[in-house]
Parts: C-alpha cells; structure tokens; sequence
C-alpha cells in the first residue's frame, strides 16, 4: 500500500480510471450499435419482385449476364435479387463495382458456398475458391514466389532442353509438330506479317475482346463478411456479390458507340488509351479486382498493355520491330 502511495496510485484514483474505462467502452459500443442499427434500417437495393421460394431464379434467363443488364436499364446499376434463399447484389457499373471491390474490398474478399468447389477442388483448397484466410493469403504467396519470381523459369531447364532437341532437329521429316512451327517462326523473324509478333495494333485488338466477350461476363461470385452500406442501401450479412463484368464493358456512358468494334480507342489519342486489365480501371475488369483478382506477375514491366502476366493469359507479347 505504500508503494502505491509513492507512486500517486490511491484506491480513488483506481476507481476514477475504472469509470472512465468504462465510460469510453460504453460510447464505443453504442457508437458501433447505433451504426449498426442505421445500416440495418436501410432499404435493399432495388430490384425485381421475388417468386414464392424460388426467388428470382426465372427472371435469369438462359444468359444471365444478359438478362440482368436488361434489368439494372430498369432498377439501376445496383441490384439485389433473391436466388432461391440466398441474398444477391448485383454491381453493373463501374462506379457501384469500385465500392464493392476497392472501397468494400476487405468486407467482399470471401466467397460464398460452393458445391464444385467443395467437391471438385478438394474441399475449398484451390485458389480460386478458397475462403480468405491466412491459408489463402500463404498460397497466394506460394504462387507469386514460384510462378512469377525472377528465378522460376530456372526450374524448367528440362523444358528448354527440350526446345534445344527440337531447335537441332528443325526442318526434318519427324519434327514437324508444333514446337518445331513456334521454333521455325521465332527463328525466321516476323514473315509475312501474320507471324510471331503482336504489334500494337493487334495489342489492342485483344483489348477489345476482353472488353466486348470477357470469359467470365459475370465475375466469380464474392460474399460479405458483415452488413454494410452501399450508394445509400444496405447490403445484409452473406450476401452474394456478382459483378456484370460484361454490362459495366458495354456501359453507353463510359464507351460510346460501345458495341462497334473500335481499336483505335485503345491507341494513344483514343478516349480510353491508358485503361488497363490489371484492376485499376473498373470500366475493365475481365480478370477481376480487388484482393480476389486473379493471379498477376506484379514484377512484369509497367508498359505491359494488357496484363500478360495474369494467369489465365500467359503469353509472350511483343512489339513488331
């Protein structure tokens, strides 16, 4: 008690900081209940009348995608639909995409139950699939580390020694497959100008066909971890989140004359000469967005005009010289 004493600290002072311990966790909580309770007080987005039970499975169509870029012309750009009992929000705009995978990007990194993935990709262990976790964050680094560091082509010397036997045999009779032909163009330059080589034009070729026929017109789906607000509405607990990637890359008001088939707005000059598909630019997601892209080589060079890092589009560009 003594030491105590010396020290300034007296059961009146303990007692005073106890309440005012208290007193700040009491505002806290009810700063964080009123918050709560506020998003929960909110409308649901829009979106059309549910069916008895099975929600609004029909209103899908045969091409979903499709179908629901007809509604968000009706309801707007954020859309929730009930698919049997399960909450779904539907982002059609590159401005509502941004707020689910930038600013909500933490709260939408997971994903919702999966039968495939659960059966097929061994319970939830893939990648794609995989609930977002330090697990996930570990293997994602596995993938960077081995796929994509500065020494993981060493590890494939033997597919080089292979190439070099099909290089020594080029031209003969029994090496006519198709190494050989990817040797003999590589070897005899550019040919007749439909060889080897992308050149910019053809660069943005590709951009275009991400944009207007992107493999996935609806974004592998997302789910919330908590109740949140978006553009005013408010988004319940386990929501699923499917972004109409194909929608928000025919949007009339970001490409206009959107369904022309237009390289040019890729050159420089063009209105959209700088958007990329690595996830800046939300009017261009065919790969995604957020902590859920898909996989990328973050190392390769800045001028890289169309990702060709990401998994799914491994190749090797280059400009014709």
């Amino acid at each position: 008690m003594a030491e105590h004493l010396q020290l300034g600290i007296t059961p009146t002072t303990t007692i005073f900081a106890l309440l005012v311990a208290l007193a700040i966790y009491l505002i806290i909580g009810k700063l964080i209940i009123k918050r709560k309770n506020h998003v929960d007080r909110l409308p649901l987005p829009p979106g059309p009348k549910p069916w008895p039970i099975i929600g609004n499975l029909p209103h899908l169509g045969s091409v979903p995608h499709s179908s629901l870029a007809e509604m968000a012309r009706k309801y707007g750009p954020l859309m929730h639909l009930k698919l049997g009992s399960v909450h779904v929000v539907v982002a059609a705009s590159a401005s509502v995409a941004s707020q689910f995978l930038k600013t909500h990007d933490a709260n939408f990194a997971y994903r919702p139950p999966n039968a495939g993935a659960k059966y097929v990709a061994y319970n939830y262990r893939d990648l794609v699939f995989a609930p977002y976790s330090p697990r996930w964050r570990f293997l994602r680094k596995i993938c960077y580390s081995h796929l994509f560091s500065p020494k993981a082509l060493d590890n494939f010397h033997h597919i080089r020694q292979i190439i070099d036997e099909h290089q020594s045999g080029y031209g003969t009779e029994s090496h006519k497959d198709l190494l050989s032909m990817l040797n003999g163009l590589k070897r005899d330059g550019n040919g007749d100008g439909e060889g080897d080589s992308l050149d910019d034009i053809e660069i943005k070729v590709l951009l275009l066909t991400f944009r207007l026929h992107p493999s996935t017109p609806l974004s592998i789906p997302h789910m919330s971890r908590e109740t949140c607000e978006v553009n005013g509405y408010s988004i319940p607990i386990g929501s699923t989140l499917l972004v109409n990637v194909w929608a928000i890359a025919r949007d009339p008001s970001i490409w206009s004359d959107s369904l022309e088939f237009r390289p040019e707005r890729f050159l420089p000059g063009g209105a959209q000469a700088n958007v990329d598909v690595k996830g800046n630019d939300f009017e261009l997601i065919p790969f995604g967005a957020g902590r859920r892209i898909c996989l990328q080589d973050e190392s390769r060079d800045s001028d890289d005009p169309i990702g060709g890092g990401h998994v799914g589009t491994r190749v090797r560009l280059g400009t014709a010289q």
